[in-house]
């Protein structure tokens, strides 16, 4: 078994699921576990006809978790005539009752865009979502590993802390790492039960409890510096479910809390890209209102759009632009520049 194990190429959940949801739609009086496993696809790779299963049977059953929660009605038929005998449960997915509905269909254009978003979602590592997604899209005909418009986008999560996040965050896991606060000589280490990574204006956030302060809290992942590192044998409980709802409900009252009055030049870049973002504008004097959430990040954007825009108010926002400004000039003064 451990030889047949090592030889057996690793089989992506996705595939796993899929081929599951074909051979139980293709089933009307059920399959039973023992035909499940020694022949579909990602399990009967690794089944053992001596009957040395408890770990693929285990994942099986996870499996049907997953299965169900993605809409897909799986039943259980048990035997009339051996009752209460769970070796002789039965399996199986009614066509009927998982096919879409008449009046719902796709065109070839739109299953091709679907087909994309889910590979996109994949090569993103977006957790167990983009899994479920593809399992989604696959039955209903779509292969998403197919560049179907001509070539297929790769996107990466950009802040290396998403992953090892995650997967602590999927454990119940503790984690410390180091975070640099805007105004703080240097990073601190902060000892941290991730509940909740959430994206929020195009920036990932992650939440928490702090153990060093006995409190929750909320990071921007690209202020995480160094390594997130597992602290060993601190778990915790599970956060409520609605956590993720309620610190996205947070951060954008946090938003809407805050105003900028910005002076933006006519057909300039700025112009453009702010003024979409635009609460309240007066083309008269140029000057456009919007709202943010972190007053550094938002410093750091409109600093990049140097000339184009100025910061009529607040004073906070303004004299943080203008640090940053100034930083550039003397950056470029040091280096000889005109």
């Amino acid at each position: 078994m451990a030889e047949k194990s090592r030889g057996t190429p690793r089989i992506q959940v996705e595939d796993r699921l899929f081929s599951l949801v074909l051979a139980l739609l293709a089933t009307e009086t059920g399959l039973l576990k023992s035909e499940i496993l020694s022949t579909v696809r990602g399990y009967a790779e690794r089944y053992d006809p001596s009957g040395a299963n408890a770990s693929l049977e285990r994942q099986f059953e996870r499996d049907k978790d997953e299965v169900r929660e993605l809409g897909i009605p799986l039943e259980t038929i048990e035997s009339p005539d051996r009752p209460g005998d769970n070796q002789s449960l039965r399996y199986r997915i009614p066509k009927g009752r998982y096919d879409l509905p008449d009046e719902v269909t796709f065109t070839p254009d739109e299953l091709a865009l679907l087909g994309l978003a889910a590979e996109v979602w994949r090569e993103a590592s977006l957790s167990s979502d983009s899994q479920r997604a593809l399992t989604k899209l696959r039955a209903l005909g779509i292969e998403p590993r197919e560049p179907v418009i001509g070539y297929a986008p790769r996107l990466r999560v950009r802040d290396a802390a998403f992953e090892p996040l995650r997967q602590a965050l999927d454990r119940r896991q503790a984690v410390s790492f180091r975070y640099f606060k805007p105004g703080e000589p240097a990073p601190r280490l902060r000892r941290v039960e991730p509940y909740a990574v959430v994206l929020h204006e195009g920036r990932w956030h992650l939440h928490g409890r702090d153990h060093d302060a006995d409190g929750l809290r909320t990071y921007l992942l690209s202020r995480i510096v160094g390594p997130v590192e597992v602290l060993p044998g601190v778990s915790f409980e599970a956060p409520p479910a609605d956590v993720q709802d309620r610190i996205l409900g947070e951060l954008e009252a946090l938003r809407l809390q805050n105003t900028a009055d910005l002076a933006v030049t006519a057909g300039s870049d700025a112009e453009v890209r702010l003024g979409k973002r635009a609460v309240l504008r007066d083309d008269d004097r140029g000057v456009i209102s919007l709202h943010y959430t972190d007053a550094a990040v938002f410093a750091d954007e409109l600093a990049a759009y140097g000339p184009e825009v100025r910061v009529i108010s607040p004073a906070e926002l303004r004299d943080a632009v203008r640090a940053r400004l100034a930083i550039v000039v003397a950056a470029h003064d040091e280096g000889g520049l005109d």
